[in-house]
């Protein structure tokens, strides 16, 4: 658990953390942070909790500091450690605390130009089992196969690279490669990589795209905890665990980074709105009573609907984290409800939080036009908003899942939208699936928290409300 002296610790350590440097700088605090051991790489499976505190309490800088490190942190927190913590040996997991020790960096090279988290399992770049060599050939045959928005790939030693993993001209579906990308000497061969360009925020965060031109791995770097190759004859693939692939369980990093993604959003308008508080309690607005901002009734309302939609989503996602902390601790694949109620709280998370904190934009006048306001950072949630899955995307697989239940499920609403959806569909049109994924998420949401449907707000985004 997270121990209050840790929590002190941590938030003394994060609150050195600087955004008005280059990425280089940025990496380097992130390195010096790792260094200290108050997270370890491991944590994500053994103390889940400390894992996602520390998230949540670096989320609160991000008003201040735009997304840029905390994205970092958690790509290499969630995505690289978290990546070799599912899907690594027992060897491969050790190596780990080595790198935490030395102060190595590491990124998650599954998206493509073509290809990424909502795409099925598919990737473009592809991994060829050399034989004569005992090695993996790992090339992008085109460029829609290269590696993009790559966070950490211009400064990161190490990647937890995805590629479609060919044996003897088999295909054995998207694997994932622990490989070394670059060295003190630069790039290792045949890797390129390319700055994806300046950002309206989080420029202390480097985002490459990657492209690999026939670049050679060992076959140790393989994260074969569920399979492996074994050399002799052209090679052949052994599955250790039948029924499980290695791309389902690498995809078990999305639902910690949704969980994580969700918590980044809510702790952001959290203190984005305490910092709006503060200066609204002293802007003075009316003689002679000098009655100040915040009792304009238009923001007076904002104040008390944002804390009651915040808490009731603050009780979901902690319910989902809770339950799928159990998850890790024991090594178990979430449930499909579970796996459903995080999606949502992600996606919900982010909406409310966009509309929340743009409604608050809009009542606080010319101070929401200053820079060192909060702000000036907003574009910290359009980054929630598609990280660790685009949420539209989300709520179409949410949307689609339901359509394919025979029994019926929610309310008549519900019901009535699936009916639609499906004859809507019979035609070749895909109308009224956002609504129908809204209305599932929202049951979801009132599943999990016990919560009757009355209390949804006039803070919910218009379509939610809508349906409610």
């Amino acid at each position: 658990m997270a121990t209050e002296e840790w929590r002190q610790q941590w938030i003394e350590a994060v609150a050195k953390i600087r955004s008005d440097v280059s990425y280089n700088e940025s990496a380097q605090q992130l390195r010096r942070l790792q260094q200290t051991g108050l997270l370890k790489l491991t944590d994500l499976k053994y103390n889940p909790a400390k894992f996602f505190e520390a998230h949540r309490l670096l989320a609160r800088h991000a008003p201040n500091l735009g997304p840029g490190f905390w994205i970092r942190f958690t790509v290499h927190y969630n995505l690289f450690a978290g990546s070799v913590l599912a899907v690594g040996n027992e060897d491969q997991v050790k190596q780990l605390d080595d790198i935490q020790q030395k102060g190595l960096l590491g990124c998650f090279g599954l998206t493509e130009k073509l290809a990424g988290v909502n795409s099925g399992g598919v990737v473009n770049t592809i991994a060829e089992w050399d034989d004569q060599t005992q090695e993996f050939v790992l090339t992008s045959h085109e460029v829609g196969a290269q590696k993009n928005w790559i966070s950490q790939g211009l400064v990161g030693e190490l990647g937890v690279v995805v590629a479609d993993l060919r044996v003897a001209g088999k295909r054995c579906g998207a694997h994932a490669f622990l490989m070394e990308l670059r060295t003190a000497n630069g790039p290792v061969p045949n890797v390129e990589f390319g700055d994806m360009g300046r950002k309206t925020v989080g420029n202390d965060l480097d985002n490459a795209w990657i492209a690999f031109h026939g670049a050679r791995v060992p076959r140790h770097t393989l994260l074969s905890r569920y399979g492996e190759v074994q050399p002799g004859n052209g090679g052949s693939y052994v599955s250790r665990v039948k029924g499980l692939t290695n791309m389902a369980m690498i995809g078990q990093r999305l639902f910690s980074g949704r969980v994580a993604v969700a918590w980044a959003a809510i702790t952001f308008t959290r203190k984005l709105f305490e910092m709006t508080r503060e200066y609204s309690d002293r802007k003075k607005c009316w003689v002679p009573k000098n009655s100040n901002l915040t009792q304009v009734p238009q923001l007076q309302h904002l104040y008390t609907r944002a804390e009651e939609t915040l808490q009731k989503l603050e009780a979901f996602v902690a319910s989902c984290e809770k339950q799928l902390s159990d998850c890790l601790q024991k090594d178990e694949i979430p449930s499909v409800a579970l796996q459903e109620a995080i999606a949502s709280a992600k996606i919900l998370a982010s909406e409310t939080s966009i509309d929340l904190c743009f409604r608050l934009k809009q009542d606080v006048g010319s101070h929401a036009l200053m820079g060192d306001t909060g702000f000036e950072q907003m574009d910290f949630l359009q980054a929630c908003k598609f990280a660790e899955g685009d949420s539209r995307i989300l709520m179409q697989k949410l949307a689609r899942d339901r359509v394919r239940l025979t029994s019926p499920l929610g309310s008549s609403e519900e019901q009535q939208l699936t009916k639609e959806l499906q004859e809507a569909m019979k035609g070749g049109a895909k109308v009224h699936r956002m609504a129908l994924a809204e209305r599932r998420g929202m049951r979801t949401l009132r599943k999990f928290t016990t919560w009757p449907g009355w209390w949804c707000s006039a803070m919910w985004p218009a379509c939610v409300q809508e349906l409610l």
